[in-house]
């Protein structure tokens, strides 16, 4: 194992070492109450009551696995909806291992697609931690011997392992749907939006364009937040392996569906092996999300979700372990935004298992841990594919067979990883370094101030954003409006950039994991509703961000701002989206480094 790599798992499991004993009595305790066998002879009727006849008879002997299928599954979102069909599917597999299973919960999934830049955006972050409470819903009911969970997205793969940890006595696998084909290039589709920006394609030009890119069923096909998802998925040994991008129409991923049914079955007390989530997921395991994470160049949200999941363990991961981690983990991936490739493209070319082989040989990622697979994580560094109809693995060419894609450890994009952390005298924040290049490391330049995305857009519309500048947008954090991305920003940024101007981007919000070619400082803490030094920040203010040396200030002594007044809270304003029934998140959240999440945080 790589140095640092232990280092850093050592101090996790030190400072946790309380939390998580607390969490593992829980679990103890829980597994120590057979499911079904505490209930009454009522309340068992009522579990059966809609069950066909054999299930019932299976339930009420005993001795077979009874699993719990939780689904994000609409039809609003394209990555969601071929999850249609997969519960009626895993029960029939779970059948023929003898097992049954009952639909336990729907988690809500919204659209951070649809939602960027409106007001509905604002409860995207909160949507995660409902998604969790939900899947408890599902899960309280205490019939179920384990669990699968079907989700793709931005908020919901996170929500879904952070109430599956809840009972971490349950053996958990993560199913997937996979991405759509290949429309319209990624870059190609920001071109666009970057010209529609400055007036030079028509509506009709850019919806079209939007429409060759997100074009059937299936996942986007960017590197963003939910395929992040899926390759931490694999890294975390959740997933069947090597199932994060297969074609959601395809045989292949039908088998994959299939095997997860065996798996979870398998992985049951009533099964050869006894797997409960929350062993599963412990210090080593959240250690090698993270070296995933960077050395995919994924997307700066996983600095929210990754300390939430820690804290459902009962670890307290932070942001200092993803800075330490980024000196020593290469970037062995471009993948869009941080290259031209999509994510078929990087399936091609290796994909997830080409990461994971080459993190194990180098000693980056904890190998002996246990998944859902099996003992080790080598597993996960090889191919899945079809022979005859039967499912395999097999091992993956020794050299990259797309340099531009994916490379080998001896040879990296970037000896460091795709984050970074930036502290100084304005706070903390995330910056995402993987899709910048060397020159846009480093900006000095005076502060413009905003309190919303609709003002800064309507200052670059009036050609206000003359020279070089360093655009500040506060009141974007968990406290002040929930924390939306401010994705709407990237085009108008870019087109700055490309005219020769220096820009950054300096926020207490977060942008979208598509994001990427202008410098950003993110999830800003402290953040400005509270108090923090954004909120005294002034039009013409000196601010310097420098992502090599991790620093972010603004150059001048905050003590001496007693003179300033701070900006207030602008009021929430928007009727129509249901923003006011989640007040109490937004009074309730953490800060940023965190989690940002209204759940398990003590102030």
């Amino acid at each position: 194992m790589h140095s640092v790599v232990e280092q850093v798992t050592m101090r996790l499991e030190v400072r946790s070492a309380a939390r998580r004993a607390r969490y593992l009595q829980g679990v103890q305790e829980a597994a120590g109450r057979a499911p079904r066998e505490h209930l009454g002879c009522s309340n068992l009727a009522h579990a059966l009551a809609a069950q066909p006849t054999d299930a019932r008879l299976i339930i009420k002997q005993g001795g077979a696995p009874h699993i719990a299928i939780v689904s994000s599954y609409n039809d609003l979102l394209s990555a969601h909806q071929p999850l249609r069909d997969y519960p009626e599917q895993l029960k029939q597999a779970l059948a023929r291992v003898g097992a049954t299973a009952q639909f336990a919960a729907g988690v809500p999934a919204m659209c951070d697609g649809i939602t960027q830049g409106e007001a509905g955006m604002q409860l995207s972050l909160f949507s995660r931690d409902l998604i969790a409470q939900a899947t408890a819903i599902g899960l309280t009911h205490g019939i179920f011997d384990g669990g699968l969970y079907l989700g793709v997205c931005d908020k919901i793969v996170p929500g879904l392992l952070i109430g599956a940890l809840h009972f971490g006595h349950l053996p958990a696998v993560f199913v997937p749907a996979g991405p759509m084909h290949s429309g319209l290039a990624n870059k190609d589709k920001a071109a666009l939006r970057q010209r529609f920006a400055r007036g030079e394609a028509s509506r009709e030009e850019l919806l079209a364009a939007e429409q060759a890119a997100y074009h059937e069923a299936g996942t986007c096909t960017f590197y963003g937040t939910a395929n992040t998802n899926q390759l931490l998925m694999e890294a975390m040994g959740l997933h069947v392996p090597c199932s994060a991008f297969a074609h959601p129409h395809s045989p292949l991923r039908t088998a994959l569906t299939d095997e997860a049914a065996r798996l979870v079955a398998r992985n049951s007390r009533q099964g050869e092996r006894y797997l409960p989530l929350g062993l599963q997921v412990d210090a080593r395991c959240l250690v090698n999300a993270v070296v995933a994470l960077l050395a995919s160049g994924g997307s700066s949200n996983h600095s929210l979700h990754l300390p939430a999941i820690a804290r459902a363990a009962g670890y307290q991961l932070l942001w200092e372990d993803f800075a330490e981690l980024s000196k020593v983990v290469p970037l062995l991936a471009r993948v869009y935004p941080n290259g031209a490739a999509d994510v078929n493209q990087f399936q091609a070319a290796g994909g997830p298992a080409w990461l994971i082989r080459e993190l194990l040989g180098g000693g980056l990622l904890h190998g002996d841990v246990p998944t859902v697979a099996g003992q080790g994580l080598a597993d996960y560094g090889r191919e899945a594919w079809l022979e005859q109809g039967a499912l395999g693995w097999r091992d993956l060419p020794a050299s990259s067979p797309a340099p531009a894609i994916v490379r080998a450890l001896a040879e990296p994009f970037s000896a460091e990883g795709g984050l970074g952390l930036l502290q100084g005298n304005l706070g903390r924040a995330i910056i995402k370094t993987s899709a910048l290049p060397a020159s846009n490391l480093h900006v000095r330049a005076q502060a413009r101030v905003f309190e919303s995305e609709a003002a800064v857009q309507a200052a670059y519309a009036a050609g206000e954003l003359l020279g070089d500048l360093v655009l500040v947008v506060r009141f974007q954090g968990p406290r002040a409006n929930g924390m939306p991305e401010l994705h709407k920003l990237m085009p108008l940024l870019a087109n700055l950039q490309q005219a020769g101007q220096k820009v950054a981007l300096v926020t207490d919000g977060r942008l979208s994991g598509a994001s990427g070619q202008v410098p950003a400082a993110l999830h800003l803490t402290p953040e400005a509703a509270l108090g923090g030094p954004l909120a005294w920040l002034q039009d013409g203010d000196w601010i310097e961000l420098d992502a090599e040396r991790g620093l972010l200030h603004v150059e001048q002594d905050v003590a001496q701002w007693a003179e300033r007044k701070p900006a207030s809270t602008p009021p929430a304003s928007a009727a129509g989206y249901g923003l006011q029934l989640f007040a109490l998140q937004r009074r309730m959240v953490g800060p940023a480094d965190q989690g940002a999440t209204s759940l398990e945080w003590e102030e």
